[in-house]
């Protein structure tokens, strides 16, 4: 073949570069589609296959390839039993309360010898001290409130209580007022019940529990009236405090008594009559009239 000129030198240029543009064109679309080409060499003849394999995305450090969680998939992670912390036994009955079961509550501590006192019905400060004289004993948390655990403990060793365990000891209900309580202002007084009532023409204003003297020093019985009103008494015989006291026999008199509100129907007077209720005995002390009627009966 014969080239004359640089018109021909260029034609032949052009048609040698026309080849390697396509090739290069081709490779790049094969890398973008991921594809595998074969290229020509300049003769014609197809070379070896061409692989082009696009760069790998590879997720970030510590995380597993794959689709991410959604909210509807994240499952929740159970706390281990042993990091729960035990619930506290529930709690029944605690200082303040009252009821016929603070009164059963208190009939059994009676009986296995942690109270003294009552039953009243009310959960006293004697019955919280009792309350923890027991849980002490048997290796519970001493709280003086009955819960749970304490009251099963408390029921397997006491029998259930009957009406006498649960009243004639003290704090039952008032006996029914004697006959010669039932016309003017009287103090209507039941050894039998151990009660008090205030009353005004047969009707009962209120009522409070009381003790009496002790075998040696018994509390007289009959029909008296009250003679002497003495807020801030104290005993010159035995030298001891008898607030609000009411006198209706010789040096007995009905007022508050600071032992028995310490230690209920374990002791006793000297014959008079003991008040544990201070705001009660305040209350009447405050009614009560010199020549009102005092009546102590069986």
């Amino acid at each position: 073949m014969r080239i004359t000129g640089t018109n021909g030198i260029k034609g032949i240029r052009e048609s040698v570069a026309r080849p390697a543009v396509a090739l290069a064109c081709t490779a790049a679309l094969a890398a973008l589609c991921g594809c595998t080409t074969q290229a020509a060499g300049s003769d014609g003849r197809h070379r070896l296959p061409v692989h082009i394999q696009l760069p790998s995305r590879r997720p970030p450090s510590g995380r597993s390839p794959g689709p991410s969680p959604t909210a509807s998939d994240a499952k929740p992670v159970a706390e281990p039993t042993a990091t729960r912390a035990a619930a506290p036994p529930r709690v029944l009955w605690s200082r303040g309360d009252t009821g016929t079961d603070v009164r059963e509550l208190q009939a059994r501590l009676r009986q296995v010898a942690w109270l003294f006192d009552g039953p009243t019905g009310t959960y006293d400060d004697l019955t919280e001290q009792a309350v923890q004289g027991f849980q002490g004993k048997r290796g519970l948390p001493r709280t003086g409130r009955t819960d749970a655990v304490t009251w099963q403990r408390l029921r397997a060793m006491t029998h259930r209580p009957g009406t006498w365990e649960l009243y004639l000891m003290g704090g039952q209900p008032a006996a029914a007022p004697d006959r010669r309580c039932l016309t003017g202002r009287v103090l209507c007084i039941s050894k039998t019940s151990r009660t008090l009532r205030w009353m005004i023409d047969g009707r009962t204003v209120s009522t409070m529990a009381v003790r009496f003297g002790a075998q040696y020093t018994p509390t007289r019985e009959g029909v008296f009236h009250v003679y002497w009103k003495s807020r801030h008494h104290v005993s010159t015989l035995y030298h001891s405090p008898m607030p609000y006291a009411l006198f209706f026999s010789g040096g007995q008199a009905v007022h508050y008594s600071y032992d028995f509100a310490a230690r209920g129907y374990a002791g006793g007077s000297h014959g008079c009559v003991n008040v544990r209720d201070e705001a009660a005995i305040a209350d009447l002390f405050a009614q009560v009239r010199n020549g009102d009627k005092v009546v102590v009966y069986w």
